[in-house]
């Protein structure tokens, strides 16, 4: 299972859609407070949280 890492800048991917995604309060104040002092951004740790959950979930259903 790959540990979670917050990354520095994702380069813009050549292809990419806007979607839009409600979160709890709570949850942008905890990704605000993570990030801050850091080189990332909001999208950047949201990409990479979500594909990192993946592939989590992935090697879970090959168990």
């Amino acid at each position: 299972m790959r540990e979670f890492r917050i990354p520095n800048r994702i380069p813009k991917a050549p292809t990419s859609t806007n979607k839009s995604v409600r979160f709890p309060n709570e949850v942008i104040e905890q990704v605000e407070t993570a990030i801050r002092d850091t080189d990332c951004t909001f999208s950047a740790f949201v990409v990479e949280a979500v594909r990192v959950a993946l592939e989590n979930l992935e090697e879970q259903q090959e168990e």
